[in-house]
């Protein structure tokens, strides 16, 4: 009778004590650009060490093409969508996502971030940034523009690979990062680099290998690239170009959708995006810089890396307001 009792006291405990079944584990389902989520990218490793962490839970990478098709997709799938946060989008988006009503605050502490500018945000979380350049190979450029009107002068047989602003998140950058720099002078800038163009790309990656194979001088990327060519290739010819009128940085962030049934794992999600462990996988997975001062845990390469002077801004008022226009000058400046 006692062996009998103890028994089903140890089942019972058993029960109580089991950790929670795959069946009853809350699932975080996450939209990203396909970069992100890739084997290489950082979402892996993310998913890993936040899944170390939070209890049970398991963490779902859904790829889009780009961070626009993920807000695509959700203003798409409105208050039905399957998302409980958005991981990717940036700066130049950020506000007309916030406009759709499908973001939540997050309600968290932002104070310790280091970023170019104060973050005020109350919808979205930065997860890293860079600013927005040209590269090009000491191979074959000796001596890089140092400013649009420099590239300008160049022969038209000097060509730059640039991305199309209405699919991809940094051809958007470039049309701000001109206007911010130029002002009422943009067209006249597009017109100057229209001869200079090789390619307007759908997206970022077949720019840059335009790049790589030696097609185009010059490719729009950003002043952390060079950072992948030294760690991953052994390669250090691969530098960005600075320019003296200043560069637009591109923050990336991630947002919790309203509609979520998972806000309190979310924001533990979006706080363990801004934390050491996570921030420290950023750099040498996305290639970008970290949004805290991780000290001697950041990748050495990084601080050797130039970087702008002068740091150009556009507001989110004057993009809600101007980026359709700016967008259409570009494109009728350069077809």
């Amino acid at each position: 009778m006692v062996k009998s009792t103890c028994i089903v006291a140890a089942v019972l405990f058993g029960l109580f004590a089991a950790p929670v079944s795959a069946q009853d584990a809350p699932t975080l389902k996450i939209y990203t650009y396909d970069g992100f989520a890739a084997d290489w990218g950082p979402g892996p490793v993310l998913k890993q060490g936040f899944e170390a962490i939070c209890g049970g839970c398991t963490v779902e990478w859904i790829a889009a093409d780009s961070s626009i098709g993920t807000l695509r997709r959700v203003q798409l799938e409105g208050d039905t969508t399957q998302a409980d946060i958005i991981v990717g989008l940036d700066t130049a988006i950020a506000g007309e996502a916030r406009d759709t009503g499908l973001f939540a605050d997050h309600g968290l502490d932002m104070s310790g971030l280091n970023l170019p500018q104060a973050w005020t945000d109350a919808q979205f979380v930065p997860f890293d940034y860079a600013h927005f350049a040209f590269v090009y190979d000491t191979d074959t450029v000796a001596t890089p523009p140092t400013s649009f009107e420099e590239l300008i002068a160049l022969p038209d047989d000097f060509k730059i690979a640039v991305q199309d602003p209405r699919s991809a998140t940094p051809g958007l950058g470039l049309v701000m990062w001109i206007r911010a720099a130029y002002g009422d002078r943009a067209p006249e800038i597009w017109a100057g680099l229209k001869p200079h163009i090789l390619s307007v790309t759908r997206e970022w990656s077949e720019s840059y290998n335009l790049f790589l194979q030696g097609e185009a001088d010059m490719a729009l990327s950003y002043t952390t690239s060079p950072a992948y060519h030294i760690i991953a290739e052994g390669d250090d010819t691969v530098h960005a170009a600075l320019f003296s009128e200043g560069h637009l940085a591109q923050t990336e962030v991630a947002g919790i959708l309203k509609s979520s049934e998972q806000q309190e794992l979310a924001r533990q999600f979006l706080d363990y995006l801004t934390s050491p462990d996570a921030q420290k996988i950023i750099p040498t997975t996305n290639w970008m810089l970290p949004v805290i001062d991780l000290g001697d845990q950041l990748e050495p390469t990084f601080a050797t890396l130039p970087q702008p002077e002068k740091t150009l801004t556009v507001t989110d008022a004057e993009i809600a307001a101007d980026s359709k226009a700016w967008i259409d000058e570009m494109l009728s400046a350069v077809q």
